[in-house]
C-alpha cells in the first residue's frame, strides 16, 4: 500500500494505525512496562505478524487466540488481525490453564500467541490443540513447543500489505456453567464510521491526537480496557500507556507523570483512590485529566460524588453488553441532576425492562432489563441452545434489574441470582459451587454475591454440611482454600455461611433468588 492514505478509506480494511504511521511516525503510541512503539514502528510490526499469519497458513476469518498481558504485542495482534482479516479472541490470563486450552480450542483458533508469564496455562493449552493449531509464538522468552515471536516476524517485510481485509473480535464471557463463551457475529461489509470510536463516548472523550494521552487501568483483555483504553484512542491517533497491574498511587503517579488525559476505571478503583491519604492525592498534578470513563459495575453515589469532588465533573459513565445493543450512557452534568443514574440509550435501541412473564414494565416498575438486539445478532460460539434461551424476540438480556424514572433514565437495583460481579469482573457462581462440592465436608452448596462497599458485590458461599460435620472457623479456612486451589482467587468466597438446607426446585435446581434475597433486605431500588 505505497499510495497516501486517507483516513475513511484506511478505517474500513483495518489501516487506521497505518494511516496515524503516515501522519505521526514519530509518535508515541503504546507505552509499557515491556517496551513502548511509535505509530511507525508498530505499524511495521503489525504488517510483518500479519505476513507471519498468511506464510503460517491462515486464511480469511481463520482464529488466533492470544493470552498476553499488556504489552506492546497484545496491540500487535489485535491490529494483525484487523487487518489481516483474521478472528482474534484473547484470552484472560486469569483463568485456570484448563479454561485458557478450552477457549483455544473451542475458539478454532489456528495460531496461538502466548506469554511467559503465562506459561503453564500456554503450555496446557498448546499441548491439549496441537493437531488444530498451525502456528503457536512465544512472547518474552522461550516457551515449550513454541517458536519465538520475535524470530518469526523478524523474517518478514515491514512496509504496509497491499491487500488488507478487516478483521473481527470474539472475546470470551463466562454463562452460569462457568465455561466461557465466545461471543461471535459473522463479519459484515464495514461501513466508515461504524466502529466504537465514533459512538457517543467517542463524541463526548473528543480525542486529540497532538495533545491527548490515554491511560489502560485494566487488563487489555477485557471488553471496555480494549475498546475504551486501546481501540478508541489508537484509532484517533493518541497513544496509550497500559499499566501492568493496577494500584492507586500508581495510577495518579502515571497521570501525572504522563499528563493522561483519558482513561477508564471500575468502581471499585474509585473507591480505592478515595482511601488515599489526603496528603498522597494531592502530591500528584491530575489537572491534565478532562476525561474519566466507568462502568462494568454500579457505583454507589456518594462514591462518584466524592469523585467529582476530587478530579471535577468529568466522568462519564456507561451501561452495556459485550453482546451488544444499545448501551446506556450519562454525561457528569446529567449524573448531577440524576444521581445514580446510568444514563439513557439512543432512542432506536428501544431497551426496555420486563416482570418475570415478559410483560414491558412501566416508569419506577423494578424488573428485568432486556437490550435490543443488534441488527447483526451475536451468537454464542458453538452454543445454539445458550444463544436462543438468551433472546426474547428482539431482545436479550444480562439478568440485571432496574427501573426507569419518568425522564427515562435507567436505575440499577441488582444483578441476577446468577451473576456476582465484584470490582468490574463477572464471577459465576456455579464455577464455585462445583468446586465446594467436591470437598469431602459439603453436601450442597449455593453461592450468591452479598452487598460490598468496597467490591460491589463480594462472593459468599452457603453450605449445608453433611451430617456429622460441624462448623468451625477452621472448616472455613480450610474450604476457603480449597477453592483458591484450583480457580482464580476471585471466583473464592471471601466469607462462608453454614444452613440446615438449602431451597432447591423439584427438578433439582438451586433456587437462587432465595438464598441470596436475605442479604440484600431493604437494599431494592437503592440509589
Amino acid at each position: 500500500m505505497s499510495e497516501k492514505l486517507e483516513f475513511e478509506s484506511a478505517e474500513l480494511c483495518g489501516m487506521t494505525l497505518a494511516f496515524h504511521a503516515q501522519e505521526r511516525p514519530d509518535k508515541m503510541a503504546v507505552v509499557t512496562n515491556y517496551g513502548q512503539r511509535t505509530f511507525a514502528e508498530l505499524n511495521a510490526r503489525i504488517n510483518q505478524l500479519v505476513r507471519s499469519f498468511r506464510a503460517a497458513g491462515l486464511k480469511t476469518d481463520d482464529g488466533v487466540a492470544m493470552l498476553l498481558v499488556n504489552r506492546p504485542e497484545f496491540v500487535e495482534v489485535y491490529y494483525a488481525c484487523m487487518r489481516g482479516g483474521f478472528r482474534i479472541t484473547p484470552i484472560n490470563w486469569h483463568l485456570s490453564g484448563d479454561n485458557a486450552s478450552y477457549i483455544v480450542e473451542n475458539s478454532g483458533a489456528k495460531a496461538f500467541i502466548a506469554d511467559v508469564l503465562c506459561e503453564d496455562g500456554a503450555i496446557e493449552a498448546i499441548e491439549n490443540n496441537h493437531e488444530q493449531l498451525i502456528l503457536s509464538l512465544a512472547v518474552g522468552g522461550d516457551m515449550r513447543g513454541f517458536d519465538s515471536y520475535e524470530n518469526v516476524i523478524s523474517d518478514q517485510e515491514s512496509g504496509s500489505i497491499s491487500d488488507p481485509e478487516i478483521g473481527t473480535s470474539m472475546l470470551y464471557t463466562s454463562g452460569t456453567t462457568g465455561r466461557p463463551k465466545g461471543v461471535y457475529r459473522e463479519r459484515v461489509p464495514p461501513v466508515a464510521g461504524a466502529n466504537v470510536t465514533t459512538t457517543i463516548v467517542d463524541v463526548t472523550a473528543a480525542f486529540d491526537p497532538e495533545t491527548d494521552f490515554t491511560l489502560c487501568t485494566g487488563p487489555a483483555y477485557h471488553a471496555a480496557p480494549l475498546a475504551f483504553n486501546i481501540i478508541g484512542p489508537l484509532s484517533r491517533g493518541t497513544g496509550i500507556v497500559m499499566m501492568d497491574k493496577w494500584d492507586a498511587e500508581l495510577t495518579l503517579k502515571m497521570i501525572a507523570e504522563y499528563r493522561v488525559t483519558h482513561t477508564h476505571m471500575v468502581a471499585t478503583m474509585f473507591h480505592r483512590l478515595l482511601a488515599l491519604p489526603e496528603a498522597l492525592r494531592n502530591k500528584y498534578d491530575l489537572s491534565s485529566l478532562r476525561y474519566i470513563l466507568h462502568g462494568a459495575a454500579p457505583c454507589p453515589v456518594h462514591v462518584k460524588q466524592a469523585m467529582m469532588d476530587w478530579v471535577g465533573p468529568i466522568i462519564f459513565e456507561y451501561y452495556a453488553a459485550t453482546e451488544g445493543g444499545g448501551g446506556f450512557f450519562i454525561t457528569p452534568k446529567e449524573w448531577l441532576k440524576k444521581p445514580g443514574s446510568v444514563g439513557k440509550a439512543p432512542p432506536s435501541a428501544d431497551n426496555k425492562i420486563c416482570n418475570d412473564d415478559g410483560d414491558t414494565l412501566s416508569t419506577e416498575e423494578i424488573g428485568t432489563i432486556y437490550f435490543k438486539a443488534p441488527a447483526t445478532r451475536f451468537k454464542y460460539f458453538r452454543d445454539t441452545d445458550k444463544t436462543e434461551g438468551s433472546y426474547q424476540g428482539d431482545y436479550f438480556t444480562l439478568g440485571d434489574m432496574g427501573y426507569f424514572d419518568s425522564d427515562g433514565y435507567l436505575f440499577l437495583t441488582g444483578r441476577s441470582a446468577e451473576t456476582i460481579i465484584s470490582g468490574g469482573v463477572n464471577i459465576y457462581p456455579q464455577e464455585t459451587d462445583d468446586v465446594l462440592l467436591k470437598h469431602d465436608a459439603v453436601a450442597d452448596v449455593c453461592t450468591v454475591g452479598i452487598p460490598s462497599e468496597e467490591w460491589g458485590e463480594d462472593v459468599k458461599s452457603v453450605i449445608q454440611l453433611k451430617s456429622g460435620i460441624t462448623e468451625s472457623e477452621s472448616l472455613v479456612k480450610e474450604l476457603i482454600n480449597f477453592v483458591r486451589g484450583q480457580l482464580p482467587a476471585f471466583k473464592a468466597p471471601r466469607t462462608i455461611d453454614f444452613v440446615n438446607e438449602l431451597p432447591r426446585l423439584p427438578s433439582g435446581k438451586i433456587q437462587r433468588k432465595l438464598v441470596r434475597a436475605p442479604y440484600w433486605a431493604g437494599r431494592d431500588k437503592q440509589i
